[in-house]
């Protein structure tokens, strides 16, 4: 892997995993496109860890206040009192469902579902039903309005993800947008949940890394997505706050459509 192709995977990655566009699609598509070799584990594990950089970084004073709000729990023996405490316990329980299905099936699905057809169908079927249900769903709840019920659906939401094209922020802002939470509540809960799922994955892996070795194109793709990983979460929390999804919802469908129409040339003249 050239320094170049790490750039452009890395940006690709820290782009996509916080813009509801699917980071795994995009990081699937790519090499498949421009006709690069599969960057490997190591490399795929390494860009997770600069989008973990990213969201730690860009919510510090979130974390710092849930950190407290843990502690307080442990405290008082799991009991939550306050709002902090009650949105600490909500993470965790939105958390559960796809750390159980990351656990049983995510090398299952990484396998089944990398064929670019099904990427691309993911890719259009999730951008039409983000834009239908931010069309029409209300936007009157912010997050400390959500409740255990909420919690568990946004992350039977996160679960989706594991098939590469419907996207971790995309499947659970929907998620959020269906449970009429506000744009910008939907994508701070979806950003916030999304810290132990990628803490998880990436630390699980993390031996991988070390065994193939630090190059330069994995530090150049590590810092790559956690630049743009932390640019990607400026640009939707102050772009949702004056307008909708919908420009997201057309790339995923313009994008799906454009690796259908390769997928087809190439096979009349494969």
């Amino acid at each position: 892997m050239t320094p170049f192709q790490a750039f452009v995977l890395g940006l690709l990655q820290g782009l996509a995993e916080f813009l509801p566009i699917s980071s795994s699609a995009h990081l699937t598509l790519a090499p498949w496109v421009l006709g690069w070799e599969d960057p490997g584990l190591s490399f795929d594990v390494a860009l997770h860890l600069g989008t973990l950089v990213a969201v730690l970084w860009y919510f510090r004073a979130e974390w710092a206040r849930l950190g407290r709000a843990a502690v307080a729990v442990a405290r008082q023996g799991g009991r939550m009192q306050a709002p902090d405490q009650w949105e600490f316990g909500l993470l965790v329980v939105a958390t559960i469902p796809g750390g159980l299905a990351g656990l049983a099936l995510e090398r299952k699905a990484d396998e089944a579902f990398r064929s670019p057809a099904l990427v691309a169908g993911a890719l259009i079927a999730m951008g039409i039903v983000l834009w239908a249900v931010d069309r029409w769903s209300a936007t009157s709840r912010t997050i400390g309005t959500l409740t255990w019920r909420d919690a568990i659906a946004i992350g039977i939401a996160q679960a989706f993800a594991l098939v590469p094209g419907v996207s971790r922020s995309g499947a659970t802002i929907t998620a959020g947008r269906a449970l009429r939470l506000n744009r910008e509540s939907a994508a701070v809960f979806s950003f916030l949940m999304s810290m132990p799922i990628i803490a998880a994955a990436a630390l699980l892996k993390v031996p991988h890394v070390i065994r193939d070795g630090i190059t330069l194109p994995l530090v150049i793709g590590v810092v790559t997505a956690a630049v743009s990983g932390w640019a990607a979460i400026a640009v939707v929390l102050r772009y949702v706050k004056s307008h909708s999804y919908g420009a997201f919802a057309i790339y995923r469908v313009v994008v799906g459509l454009a690796v259908l129409a390769l997928a087809a040339h190439r096979a009349s003249h494969g």
